[in-house]
């Protein structure tokens, strides 16, 4: 595949044409939608940020673990 060719995470229609979703496009909407959802439940203080924190490096640690981890 040549450097200026783009892979499609998925194609869309919008207004009758097509248009190809990148990996990279796919990816930062994902993120910013999950930004602007714990930015709201933040702000409503429906989720306590500290509390939400600590979440993350629980399923982190959890989850995904380091090489130097696999060989213990």
């Amino acid at each position: 595949m040549a450097d200026n060719e783009q892979k499609f995470a998925l194609k869309m229609v919008v207004d009758g044409k097509e248009r190809g979703v990148t990996y990279e496009e796919l990816a930062l909407s994902n993120n910013l939608a999950q930004e602007a959802l714990v930015s709201l439940l933040i702000e409503k203080k429906v989720i306590d940020p500290r509390e939400f924190m600590e979440k993350i490096q629980a399923i982190k640690k959890e989850r995904y673990r380091s090489p130097e981890d696999l060989h213990k």
